[in-house]
């Protein structure tokens, strides 16, 4: 399947030539288009990869690849679902942005950019490797220890996090009435998440 591989390879290559400019301390940021056709891409070469990975003269068959294939996105796709999940029910609209993403959590325990990257490129990988070693559990076990390990991550994230004061401030003449150890704009998202809340 010489076109999906250049297509993959491509990718790839393309992704390793922008990451030595958006490496901490970027130069260049991607922007939608670059993510979701990233996304559409990495969907694309997965759905391949699970209606070829038990037919008939694979060299290599892959038993459980549907379950290969969902580890493959389990971090993005997982922590995606869960932050749609926690602004539905909090009666918001499901693409309002938020401090609720996985890097987010990660960032409030003080971690770096760098870190954070690295930590979770190597969980992805781990997960991947695990659901190849045990692919002959079979996809549902594989799919269920997978989403487990990643919540019980995600809980540990959450309930080990620091909590730092925060001053919410109004500005007159370009000057804070209060200085605290962190100042955030009071906008009209932030008033109705803490109405919710207090509701």
């Amino acid at each position: 399947m010489i076109p999906y591989a250049v297509f993959g390879f491509g990718l790839a290559g393309s992704l390793t030539a922008f990451l030595i400019f958006n490496y901490h301390p970027a130069k260049i940021f991607m922007g939608d288009t670059g993510s979701m056709l990233i996304g559409l891409v990495n969907a694309i070469l997965v759905v391949k990869f699970i209606s070829v990975a038990q037919t008939q003269g694979i060299s290599v068959p892959v038993y459980a690849a549907p379950a290969v294939g969902f580890t493959v996105l389990l971090i993005p796709l997982l922590d995606t679902l869960r932050v749609f999940g926690i602004r539905i029910f909090h009666q918001r609209s499901p693409f309002i942005p938020d401090r609720n993403h996985i890097h987010h959590l990660m960032l409030d325990k003080g971690w770096s950019h760098n870190t954070i990257t690295f930590t979770l490129a190597g969980f992805s990988l781990a997960f991947v490797a695990a659901s190849y070693l045990f692919r002959l559990a079979g996809c549902t076990w594989i799919v269920l220890a997978g989403t487990a390990l990643f919540f019980a991550g995600i809980a540990t994230l959450y309930y080990t996090r620091k909590h730092p004061r925060l001053f919410v401030a109004r500005m007159e003449a370009g000057k804070l009435e209060h200085q605290g150890t962190r100042i955030v704009p009071l906008t009209k998202d932030i008033v109705l998440e803490q109405q919710n809340l207090k509701g």
